[in-house]
């Protein structure tokens, strides 16, 4: 992958806000949309979620999930050309008092204001996504695949 490709398709976790999250829910697939954070330097990416969403009680079930972040279609250009990212990644429900929740809350929350009240109820908890592999797409012919040190590199940009 060179250089242009692998910063045009990170940039995508900066500035998209939302993805579609891949679960296995009562044995069938099923996505929904979540909003997201990547912070910088990090490899993992955020999310928060309602305990009465059934892709939260289908990360508890099963931990490995999918996301996947595009850019936005302009124009007449063709969706397969489309950058785009898939992670596959493990779902970690972080413990309310830990340093990782509240480090996790403020980056959310820089990113996403308007979600502040949310933290207030009970039933929202901050979802940690740790990225075990990743497909990248750049366009037409230019797909690549990270796992490992690579992988780690690509997200801490």
């Amino acid at each position: 992958m060179d250089a242009d490709d692998a910063q045009t398709l990170r940039r995508l976790l900066d500035t998209q806000r939302v993805g579609a999250l891949g679960t296995l829910h009562c044995g069938e697939p099923a996505v929904s949309m979540v909003p997201f954070v990547l912070p910088a330097g990090d490899t993992r990416l955020f999310i928060h979620v309602s305990d009465l969403a059934p892709h939260t009680r289908a990360m508890q079930e099963h931990p490995r999930v999918s996301l996947l972040v595009m850019a936005e279609l302009r124009g007449d250009a063709s969706p397969q050309a489309l950058p785009r990212v898939a992670l596959a990644a493990d779902a970690v429900t972080l413990a309310r008092n830990g340093r990782d929740y509240e480090t996790a809350r403020a980056v959310y929350l820089d990113r996403f204001p308007d979600a502040a009240d949310t933290f207030e109820l009970g039933d929202f908890s901050i979802v940690a996504l740790l990225p075990v592999s990743a497909r990248l797409v750049a366009g037409f012919g230019r797909a690549y695949g990270l796992v490992g040190d690579a992988l780690t590199d690509w997200l801490r940009r």
